[in-house]
């Protein structure tokens, strides 16, 4: 692939969305999952921004998934009328009164995967209760929260005890971001939905609703099970999906732009290294045990980000007479494209080689 350009009104660094990449992975996801007989309901934690959430949902998503109570007001003011909580929200009375105000101007489903914490949404909507829906998470797999899905049935029961509308199952395969685990992921995902809403509904529940789906699960699942999948990370890519074969270089939208500030001395016998000013407050520092760094750069593919500090990133380069010069500016994928998005307030947007807008990271910080 050709080095592309970084705009010169563009300072480092900063975060740059491709635009006719981005609207190029909104679609094709749209595609696919309308193919297979699914619904689309994309995590918008990815990218927190009411103007890519607006794109999806003219691409044909039924409407959107949120982690905090913040994000969902966020999109509900920016006009989305379909908001899925998909977290197992513990309840204290300053949260209950913003999901009293939020489920008056959209549609809201929130996550449980306890008695206890179903009972607390219950009594903490008082009479707005019936008009939240709740999926029960379930555990396909990933070992974070969710129950077994023999175990839903008490914790739908004690929502419906509390007045709330239990809709069905939700889980989030996780484990799937891993070499060699999609698929196996994807399989268990579909067994957990299926094994889960026969448990409910021999329990009396009607089951209207299994959701599931990541990013790298998304495309490999069938309409078997689940009834809509949620998706995140697609609209950008990153290094990690990259690295994990879920994603190919022309399908990142998403680079940090970045400058070369110096070069470390090292021994003759020894790598080239020089440093970068996009460091962890940027980039983020997730890194896999199996990633081969702390990111990628996207027109070097053979370099190695070896280590990050706050402003500063150690780059690897394998033939030491041919090192970017200092002061030459590069693309930088991240390995983590939600966590750089929650660390920036605005990005810039490029089609054509040239920015064409800016737009605000609207959600950002928006951690409850």
């Amino acid at each position: 692939m050709p080095a592309v350009t970084i705009p010169q009104e563009i300072d480092t660094p900063d975060i740059m969305i491709d635009l006719d990449i981005l609207d190029r992975n909104i679609e094709r996801m749209a595609s696919a999952v309308r193919a297979r007989g699914l619904g689309l309901r994309p995590h918008a934690k990815t990218h927190k921004i009411p103007e890519i959430a607006a794109r999806q949902i003219a691409a044909g998503a039924s409407g959107l998934t949120v982690a905090t109570i913040g994000e969902a007001e966020v999109f509900a003011a920016a006009g989305v009328d379909d908001l899925f909580i998909a977290y197992p929200l513990w309840i204290s009375p300053q949260k209950a009164e913003r999901l009293r105000h939020l489920s008056q101007t959209a549609s809201i489903a929130v996550g449980v995967d306890s008695a206890e914490g179903a009972m607390r949404l219950g009594a903490g909507l008082g009479s707005a209760a019936a008009s939240v829906r709740v999926l029960v998470e379930v555990d396909s797999g990933h070992h974070r929260s969710g129950v077994h899905p023999e175990a839903v049935t008490p914790v739908a029961q004690a929502a419906a005890q509390a007045g709330l509308r239990v809709a069905g199952v939700f889980t989030f395969p996780g484990h799937s971001y891993a070499p060699g685990m999609p698929v196996e992921a994807a399989r268990q995902e579909q067994q957990a939905l299926n094994q889960a809403s026969q448990v409910l509904a021999a329990a009396g529940f009607e089951v209207t609703c299994r959701s599931g789906g990541s990013t790298p699960t998304a495309m490999l699942t069938g309409n078997s099970a689940a009834t809509e999948v949620r998706p995140g990370v697609y609209v950008f890519g990153d290094a990690q999906q990259l690295e994990l074969g879920r994603c190919a270089a022309e399908d990142i939208a998403l680079t940090v732009a970045a400058t070369v500030v110096s070069h470390h001395a090292t021994p003759a016998d020894g790598p080239a290294r020089f440093i970068i000013d996009a460091g962890s407050k940027i980039l983020g520092s997730d890194r896999p045990a199996w990633a081969s760094g702390f990111g990628r750069l996207m027109d070097h593919p053979e370099a190695r980000i070896t280590a990050l500090s706050e402003h500063h990133a150690t780059v690897e380069w394998p033939e030491r007479g041919t090192m970017p010069a200092i002061g030459e500016r590069l693309r930088v994928i991240p390995n983590h494209v939600c966590l750089a998005m929650n660390l920036v307030d605005d990005v810039a947007v490029v089609s054509g080689g040239a920015v064409v807008d800016r737009w605000v990271v609207a959600a950002r910080g928006k951690n409850r």
